[in-house]
């Protein structure tokens, strides 16, 4: 039985929909084979790869191509003949409109299959380099409602459903939403009924801001005129059970008064109610100060033994139970000894370095941004830690040979940078100090093999463990270690 895949995006005009479909063709019967690194399944149509999302391999479906290029296609999903036995009921309702959970039809064996499979296949095609045997991937034990951070955006043109179209055009519909940005589009967002990625109690906090704004005729953000007064809506929360509420809007006024009054009447369990007044053109917040308007300016929060002071900006891992495991086998792979001394690079809030701290004579972290190096200072003393040091500064320019001259030579080296990878300065300054091992963290297989390639000059790489933290997503964490040659 053929069955129709809801088509949920609509072209820009008419005129430019009757362009396209005079140009494309229709491939029947493709068979997916295999998922690809960006969440889409991949097919072959005479020899040319089709790129074709929100499908599971072993489905064979009908697609649209809409674009085409010599060595590939990219087409939409028309209608599903055959379910892959692999393929699940999505749990989301906003399924293959957000384009979040791109994976939520696959079951969660055949996900994890897939993203050790994408640390194999960049290390073979993108590093070249020898590795042992990836380990199996670690799996995680929340697959829903796992995430302690999500941020929603205000607009005051949301995504609308073609139905919804000429109601919206007579005025006769409310076009504000809450939600995340659809894939390739700055201006609009998808509104949000329900997220299962996070907790019910930040689904409530939501929809309730949202229902206010409406009602209360606040001025959701306009992208384009870069005009209104609600921008964005942050929500973290942490294993002790704090909850934070991040309000970003462009002046703090009556009205903003009277909204956040209203959410900390609503909601008590709230215990960090801050907002940020944010004028710019761009949404970047970092450079920002955040204003208490009720409780902690911090979220609390628990990494086996040690307790954390989360600043409301600063990065931390947004899977917490995952982000044991990972700090667990990061350590593990360091093997670090009581007189030797780590240097935890891109150390973040220092989290990795406080938890390897106990087992090390010394611990150095470096981070370009200072208020992360404040916390990370402020963690260390929270946690009577004493042989831990951080600084602020471009790990390229920092890290250099004064600075090991300064603060010793490293023996062992942690490194978990941006998914833009190391800088090249620090790759050469890693051969030059040559520690004796260096555990690379990353959330990015591709750029992690691309430095990997370069050290391999000098290390061989003695141990691959993938830790799964994003069900749901395409996305995998990974952690390589190198061991210096002899």
């Amino acid at each position: 039985m053929k069955i129709k895949f809801v088509e949920v995006f609509k072209n820009k005009t008419m005129k430019r929909k009757k362009r396209i479909e005079e140009r494309d063709f229709i491939i029947q019967n493709l068979l997916i084979t295999e998922a690809g690194a960006e969440g889409v399944g991949i097919g072959k149509h005479e020899h040319v790869v089709v790129f074709v999302p929100y499908v599971v391999p072993g489905d064979i479906v009908d697609v649209q191509v809409f674009k085409k290029k010599k060595t590939y296609y990219e087409a939409k999903l028309l209608t599903i003949n055959q379910y892959s036995e692999n393929r699940v009921t999505p749990r989301c309702e906003h399924f293959g409109v957000c384009g979040g959970c791109k994976w939520q039809s696959m079951n969660y064996n055949m996900q994890l299959h897939y993203k050790r499979k994408q640390v194999i296949d960049n290390f073979q095609r993108l590093g070249g380099f020898d590795f042992p045997e990836v380990n199996p991937i670690l799996p995680s034990d929340a697959i829903f409602a796992y995430r302690n951070k999500v941020e929603y955006t205000f607009s005051n043109k949301r995504w609308l459903q073609i139905e919804e179209l000429p109601d919206a055009d007579a005025g006769l519909i409310n076009t504000n939403g809450l939600g995340f940005h659809l894939p390739g589009m700055f201006d609009k967002v998808l509104d949000i009924n329900h997220c299962d990625l996070h907790s019910e109690l930040g689904n409530r906090i939501r929809d309730a801001v949202k229902e206010y704004a409406i009602a209360h005729q606040l001025p959701f953000w306009n992208a384009r005129t870069h005009e209104g007064f609600l921008r964005n809506l942050i929500l973290r929360t942490s294993d002790c059970g704090d909850m934070m509420v991040i309000i970003i809007l462009t002046s703090f006024n009556d009205k903003a008064e009277k909204l956040m009054s209203f959410i900390a009447e609503k909601f008590p369990q709230i215990t960090s109610l801050l907002y940020v007044e944010n004028t710019k053109m761009n949404d970047s917040v970092a450079d920002l100060p955040t204003k208490i308007y009720h409780g902690n300016d911090f979220l609390q929060e628990k990494m086996g033994d040690l307790q954390f002071k989360i600043a409301p900006l600063a990065f931390y891992q947004t899977n917490s139970a995952q982000a044991l495991k990972l700090y667990e086998q990061t350590a593990r792979l360091a093997d670090i000894k009581e007189h030797q001394t780590v240097y935890d690079l891109y150390t973040g809030t220092g989290t990795i370095a406080l938890f390897v701290a106990q087992k090390a004579k010394k611990v150095i972290g470096i981070e370009y941004l200072q208020s992360a190096i404040e916390s990370a200072n402020e963690n260390a003393i929270l946690n009577n830690i004493s042989n831990s040091h951080f600084f602020a500064g471009d790990m390229a320019y920092l890290f250099t040979k004064n600075f090991i001259a300064e603060n010793g030579r490293p023996d062992v080296i942690i490194t978990d940078p941006p998914r833009s990878g190391m800088h090249p300065k620090v790759i050469d300054n890693l051969l030059e100090i040559m520690p004796e091992r260096i555990v690379y963290v990353s959330c990015n297989p591709a750029t992690q093999a691309r430095d990997i390639a370069m050290l391999t000059t000098k290390y061989t790489v003695k141990e691959v463990q993938p830790v799964d933290m994003f069900p749901h997503t395409q996305h995998v964490e990974n952690i390589a270690l190198l061991v210096a040659n002899e």
